[in-house]
């Protein structure tokens, strides 16, 4: 993946349930549309546009390999948007811790 990771498309794919289990299945071992789609409720037409969107957000890509391609994890944009979600929880620790000892002191 190049350029900077756009944490509004990695929640964007990653709020559909179907998608998070692609990621999951993609994520055992590289993969195609037609062996998630025997896998999945979902036809091999939802499974490349649920692939898609995850390929937009830099979650997977596809390797063409012949007439298929695999789809295999690329974690960057999810160690990127972990690391936005640590340093934001990390934030609201310390406005909490704040808010306490300024009760405290009351």
């Amino acid at each position: 993946m190049t350029g900077p990771v756009d944490v509004d498309r990695v929640l964007v794919a990653l709020a559909d349930p179907t998608r998070r289990r692609v990621l999951e299945l993609v994520g055992r071992s590289p993969t195609t549309a037609s062996m998630l789609a025997r896998e999945l409720p979902v036809s091999r037409q939802g499974i490349l546009k649920h692939l898609g969107v995850l390929q937009d957000a830099g979650l997977v890509s596809g390797v063409r390999t012949g007439r298929e391609v695999r789809y295999q994890v690329q974690p960057e944009s999810l160690v990127a948007t972990a690391s936005w979600m640590t340093t934001l929880a990390s934030t609201w620790d310390e406005r909490l811790a704040l808010l306490k000892r300024q009760a405290e002191q009351h």
